[in-house]
């Protein structure tokens, strides 16, 4: 398993992980309450990605102003789980790895980098356990809401936060005390850091070289959604 430690400002950094498709379904021979759940959600997820990959696209003629709006608000969802499933995953994965490569900007010695990332998953456990327990009761309570027609977003929605909350709760435990990390450094990692403080279209087009060369297909989105702005 691969990690990649992403300077998103001067002293600031955010993990980083693009899984292999299909990583996210449980075995098919999983039951129980969670592993439906987790399920579902591997659903949700391959039709978000679908659904990102359409935005672009020329919208559909609509078939009247309601069916227009409830797409629209279809699309949002779906492209906020594609964000919010893009920073979770790497915890997700850490839930069944025994071992794992860290990459960081090669200005950090290891040793930093790698006490900057377990106090990050600590602080993430604590945070997605909390969030994991309110989200439970709300999804069940959102059970009322099977009557209305159309998708169920109150649905899809509770569900993602759910059962996503639990399993990255559960990989940043694990990821924090029993995966053995390797630091590897990377001049490319420290090259993102640089690219922060260029001028628009030059430091989108330096990050697109740098993902590039990293194979990292979604990196561009990630460092400017979370990227700390240059002073």
């Amino acid at each position: 398993m691969q990690v990649f430690l992403i300077p998103i400002g001067a002293d600031r950094y955010e993990p980083y992980y693009e899984p292999v498709d299909g990583d996210d379904a449980p075995p098919a021979e999983e039951g129980g309450f969670i592993a439906r759940q987790r399920r579902r959600l591997s659903e949700m997820l391959r039709e978000a990605e679908a659904e990102r990959h359409r935005r672009h696209a020329p919208a559909a003629a609509g078939t009247g102003a309601a069916a227009g709006w409830g797409a629209r608000i279809k699309r949002n969802v779906m492209r906020w789980i594609v964000e919010r499933a893009a920073e979770q995953r790497l915890l997700w994965h850490l839930r069944t790895a025994d071992a794992a490569l860290l990459h960081a900007p090669d200005d950090v010695t290891a040793s930093h980098a790698l006490s900057v990332l377990i106090s990050g998953l600590k602080r993430d456990a604590d945070r997605h356990f909390r969030w994991f327990l309110v989200n439970l009761v709300l999804l069940i309570v959102s059970g009322i809401f099977f009557f209305i027609p159309g998708p169920n977003l109150i649905g899809y929605y509770f569900t993602f936060t759910t059962v996503g909350h639990l399993l990255a709760w559960r990989g940043a435990s694990r990821g924090g005390a029993r995966v053995a990390w390797e630091v590897a450094p990377s001049a490319d990692l420290t090259g993102v850091r640089a690219a922060l403080h260029l001028p628009a279209p030059d430091r989108d087009t330096r990050l697109q070289e740098l993902a590039d060369r990293l194979g990292l297909q979604h990196l561009v989105t990630f460092v400017e959604r979370l990227a700390v702005p240059s002073a």
